[in-house]
């Protein structure tokens, strides 16, 4: 009876450890297996998953072709979520392992296009606004004959519009606010602006943002 009963607590505990080994996580499958359970994560929209089982293939398949592949279509996916930072790791990640001058001005490309989709409000991430100026006149710089070049010129432009409106608003609020001398320099700023003196739209708030986002 008490062989009976310790052999019946081993079998439960060898069954346990299993199960808990089961529940760890998946590991030494093939490059394929590994994409194939990255796809159906995204498919699932279960971006977190997807990142946990791209280091999971990462780690077992350090160079294969597959990681290509899979490193843009992550990239993509947090950049469709509005996970910017994720995605530029990704792309991070993409440039590491199978940068080369062929594809360079593309990964760079898409970095400038992470940074444009993040921008949302017009008064607001003027450190982005600054930082993705300069990276679009060096990519320019450095590829001047991309294939890129009209759709990165367009974001340069909108960019450029963005900072003229916040310095525009910079400058109305120091007036209103009696700051007549800092005002001025703004005013400097706008002259030097290839907008300054056009007709342009201001872009507009929704009301529920507008209440607290007007300067």
């Amino acid at each position: 009876m008490k062989k009976n009963f310790f052999l019946f607590i081993l079998i439960g505990f060898f069954l346990s450890s299993c199960s808990v080994k089961t529940n760890e996580g998946l590991y030494n499958l093939t490059a394929k297996e590994w994409y194939k359970q990255i796809i159906k994560d995204l498919q699932d929209k279960d971006l977190e998953k997807a990142d946990e089982h791209y280091n999971g293939m990462a780690s077992e398949h350090v160079s294969n072709p597959l990681l290509e592949t899979t490193l843009i279509i992550l990239a993509q996916a947090h950049i469709d979520e509005e996970e910017y930072q994720l995605a530029e790791f990704y792309l991070d990640e993409y440039n590491k392992k199978f940068g080369s001058s062929r594809n360079a001005d593309y990964i760079r490309y898409l970095k400038i296009k992470a940074k444009f989709d993040a921008f949302g409000v017009p008064n607001r991430n003027q450190a982005l606004m600054l930082e993705s100026q300069k990276e679009i006149s060096n990519f320019l710089k450095d590829y001047p004959d991309t294939e890129f070049n009209p759709l990165v010129q367009t974001m340069l432009t909108k960019f450029n519009l963005a900072v003229f409106y916040l310095n525009d608003t910079i400058k109305d609020l120091y007036y209103r606010t009696g700051r007549t001398q800092s005002a001025e320099i703004y005013e400097q700023k706008l002259r030097k602006s290839e907008f300054y003196k056009q007709s342009i739209i201001k872009p507009e708030l929704p009301w529920y943002r507008s209440i607290f986002e007007k300067f």
